[in-house]
């Protein structure tokens, strides 16, 4: 059963949704640009998991910010973003820095609920799984995992130059569309390259679709977080 939770000030507004009664596991999905935490509610059904272990999936919304991009229309987004040429653009650090903040006040918010840190997945779609695999790799505790789904690391140097040595070891999904032209798999497979050199094992998967999720890409997901859960 979803349901809209209003936290304290310091807090993002986010909907829960339980598989079980026993929780034993989070797992903190972010939408991508212009979504709310709605956005992927739908999906948690699709991925079939068993009531035990029970798993707490929390969506939250991402603050409305101008987006450059966009005209500077506001809407929900996790950073600004100036141009879809990754190459050439200047990335937004302030944005980056400050979503990642309040993501880990999400998960300490979930170890103060009885959910250990290293049972605590960080997934995210398009810019959501930038600000996941951000926060994942910096945080200085660990966690159980991450969830990047058509998306590419963010502040690439400054983020390998200060991996948390609590998450060196962490679990990778990453997947992406083959015709995505929002953010072209190119720029994927070289952040996977970059992960890959720096250490980490990473599941690959990419799919003839463009920026979206196919069912094909569900059911990876679901036999990972299977893997993870015990299931």
């Amino acid at each position: 059963m979803a349901n809209d939770v209003k936290a304290n000030k310091k807090m993002l507004d986010t909907i829960e949704l339980v598989t079980g009664e026993a929780l034993e596991y989070s797992v903190i999905w972010l939408h991508g640009l212009g979504a709310s935490g709605h956005d992927f509610e739908p999906l948690v059904p699709e991925l079939g998991l068993l009531n035990r272990p029970g798993v707490r999936f929390v969506f939250p919304h991402a603050p409305v910010r101008p987006i450059t991009i966009n005209g500077g229309a506001a809407m929900r987004g996790w950073y600004d973003i100036t141009s879809l040429d990754f190459d050439a653009r200047e990335q937004d650090v302030e944005g980056t820095t400050s979503s990642a903040e309040a993501i880990i006040e999400l998960i300490e918010h979930e170890v103060e609920r009885g959910i250990p840190s290293s049972n605590i997945i960080l997934a995210g779609f398009s810019q959501g799984g930038a600000i996941a695999l951000y926060t994942a790799l910096s945080y200085e505790h660990k966690l159980g995992g991450i969830m990047a789904l058509s998306t590419y690391l963010p502040l690439q140097e400054q983020l390998l130059d200060n991996i948390s040595d609590a998450n060196r070891n962490i679990p990778i999904f990453m997947a992406h569309g083959d015709y995505d032209e929002t953010i072209r798999i190119e720029y994927a497979e070289r952040s996977r390259q970059a992960l890959l050199q720096s250490g980490f094992g990473v599941e690959w998967h990419h799919y003839p679709m463009a920026h979206s999720v196919s069912a094909e890409e569900v059911r990876d997901l679901s036999l990972w977080l299977k893997r993870l859960f015990g299931m």
